[in-house]
């Protein structure tokens, strides 16, 4: 008997997926625990394995389309086994009127594919303006020819310079090789002139909506506020010269970062909270967050119980991490469970910012890059590398005497590494 298969929810915040790749076409024997199908959803791509045995009958969104969690994704069934009923059953919930427009055309073959290329044809004609390199007509006469001397043309040829632009200098305003020379030494070629309108279109990906969808949530409605505080780095620039002489695996600044924060919750276990609106939750465990900027976004991999991990298990663990959010292999379980968050800008040469709360937290803690900068020491002016940190807090949970305590830990714990990771291997 036929089965629907329907899109799973292979996410928390998951609403919608996109079929990345179908693994089966219509009329192969699927058996129980193979591959189907690759699922695309907010956060990665996962690969969804068949539940059940039987030959696929029909496939419900086709490749690179998108469709609610619970829609139609396909059915299995007996070989030969009508669908169209089922499909109008499906129909008749509210749910199914798209793929009842779909039965009879898989039954007869290709006839459907036919009104789809027609479909699109017209939206292929109108976005070709956008992405095509249209080349206008230039005149600079009354009869509608362009003037301009063979060595001018050439070199505005060779340089790709626009004409519609110029104004011959020449006899009844023909182009002459000094108006090119001009031209190039206005800038013309850093700033080509654009004559036609045009502009291209992305449809909004699964990850990009989500993003949008949790922080603005996150943003009208948690009251944030924010922390800023400079943290001298010279110890910790020499502590982590010092580990990475000795260490196997490189150890970045973002690595102690993470395990000074991780100890700095530990000392000030309300910042390491959530707000769940008829109480607050107090995390005895830091799971923290670690921001990882891909193509399409921006993922939040978690380093669990990271006050217990070492230098080393921390920068292997956000490696991998990394590593996988951008070949999109990150599971779930890679991302869920975070109680407090780190974004991390400095190595793209951002000194200060502030981030957004991402929920559940009650705070986040916006790392900008160390600078060099003169400082104040021993009554004497000398260079220094500081640091700035800002930390979002909700203020539904944590107050400003809560918060800036917690800054004062993690500023004592980064001027003074060792103090930190004494007791600690590395």
């Amino acid at each position: 008997m036929a089965e629907i298969v329907r899109m799973p929810k292979l996410s928390d915040t998951m609403t919608d997926g996109v079929v990345a790749e179908w693994h089966k076409k219509v009329g192969d024997k699927v058996k129980s625990g193979e591959l189907l199908a690759d699922i695309e959803t907010d956060k990665a791509t996962m690969e969804f394995e068949s539940f059940q045995n039987g030959v696929l009958l029909y496939i419900g969104v086709e490749k690179g389309k998108g469709a609610p969690v619970d829609s139609i994704l396909a059915i299995l069934g007996n070989e030969g086994e009508d669908v169209s009923a089922l499909l109008a059953e499906e129909a008749k919930k509210g749910s199914g009127a798209k793929e009842e427009v779909k039965t009879e055309p898989k039954k007869e073959g290709t006839e459907e594919k036919k009104p789809e290329s027609k479909s699109e044809q017209p939206a292929k004609a109108e976005a070709k303006p956008e992405t095509t390199n249209v080349k206008p007509q230039t005149t600079n006469s009354n009869d509608g020819r362009l003037k301009i001397s063979p060595l001018a043309k050439k070199i505005a040829e060779e340089k790709g310079i626009n004409l519609n632009s110029f104004k011959g200098s020449g006899d009844n305003g023909r182009i002459i090789k000094r108006d090119i020379d001009q031209h190039n030494s206005l800038g013309g070629l850093a700033a080509p002139l654009v004559s036609v309108e045009s502009y291209t279109e992305e449809p909004v990906s699964q990850m990009r909506r989500t993003i949008a969808k949790r922080l603005a949530e996150s943003k009208f409605s948690a009251p944030h506020f924010y922390l800023i505080m400079e943290i001298d780095m010279d110890e910790t620039i020499k502590a982590r010269e010092a580990i990475n002489t000795v260490a196997g695996i490189k150890i970045s600044f973002n690595d102690i970062v993470i395990k000074a924060v991780a100890a700095s919750l530990r000392a000030h276990p309300k910042i390491n909270s959530s707000w769940l609106g008829d109480k607050i939750r107090y995390n005895n465990h830091i799971h923290i967050g670690v921001a990882v900027a891909v193509e399409e976004g921006l993922l939040v991999p978690v380093v669990r119980f990271a006050d217990g991990k070492t230098l080393t298990q921390i920068a292997t663990e956000v490696r991998n991490y990394a590593v996988k959010a951008r070949e999109k292999k990150l599971q779930p379980s890679d991302w869920e469970g975070n109680t407090f968050t780190i974004s991390n800008l400095g190595m793209f040469g951002i000194e200060e910012f502030t981030a957004i709360i991402n929920p559940p937290d009650a705070c986040i803690l916006a790392v900008g890059g160390i600078k060099q900068t003169p400082v104040v020491k021993n009554g004497l002016i000398v260079p220094g590398n500081v640091m700035k940190v800002t930390l979002s807090c909700d203020h539904r949970v944590v107050d400003g005497a809560m918060g800036s305590a917690f800054l004062q830990t993690l500023k004592h714990n980064l001027e003074n590494p060792v103090l930190m990771l004494g007791a600690y291997s590395i």
